[in-house]
């Protein structure tokens, strides 16, 4: 069966993910063959939270946006910020342009078509968001946390967002071995999200 992280040629379907989040209602265009097609996945919305209360400021990167609710929701949260919102799956990443745009936020975020890193050019991220796409298996979810450092300035953070029963134990003793401080920083309904600093 095709996983949302493959670029398949499915049937469309004209869907809407709906949600409300710190007092905002959003609705994100969505469609069959993308991740979580119809409403916020938990762990996105703890991810969205936690980076909320950190106060993120400068470059971000949400590393495999799929609709783009991590990357949108942070610009639209703070006209400062420059986000690229990159995917593999190009429905995705159509519906992720689509979504900026609806938002207003064309002149903030940028889409990037890219396997992982090999399309992410810039190296001074101070952000690099994910709830990564677990079901794609190690090789490509440990590529994401490899391939991090070189693309954060100094002091830049890779932040991610795991359930416990998906590997969220052996993540965070994988991310110790690339970073010098890893830590959880939220932990709620058997999900972590997970800061490892450059």
């Amino acid at each position: 069966m095709p996983q949302y992280f493959d670029n398949v040629d499915l049937p469309h379907e004209d869907l809407r993910v709906q949600f409300e989040l710190r007092g905002k209602r959003y609705c994100l265009y969505s469609d069959r063959g993308v991740f979580s097609n119809r409403s916020l996945d938990y762990g996105t919305r703890l991810l969205i939270e936690t980076l909320l209360d950190l106060g993120v400021k400068g470059k971000v990167l949400d590393l495999g946006a799929g609709l783009g609710p991590i990357g949108l929701i942070l610009a639209s949260s703070d006209p400062s910020l420059h986000v690229v919102c990159s995917d593999v799956n190009e429905r995705a990443l159509g519906l992720c342009k689509k979504n900026l745009e609806s938002l207003g936020l064309s002149s903030r975020v940028e889409t990037v078509n890219s396997d992982v890193y090999s399309n992410i050019e810039t190296t001074d991220f101070d952000l690099i968001a994910s709830n990564p796409p677990i079901r794609a298996g190690k090789k490509v979810t440990y590529a994401m946390y490899e391939g991090a450092p070189s693309h954060l300035k100094e002091g830049g953070r890779l932040i991610i967002v795991i359930r416990k029963q998906q590997g969220a134990e052996s993540a965070l003793a994988y991310l110790k071995t690339l970073f010098p401080k890893v830590e959880v920083i939220a932990s709620k309904k058997g999900y972590k999200v997970i800061s490892s600093t450059k």
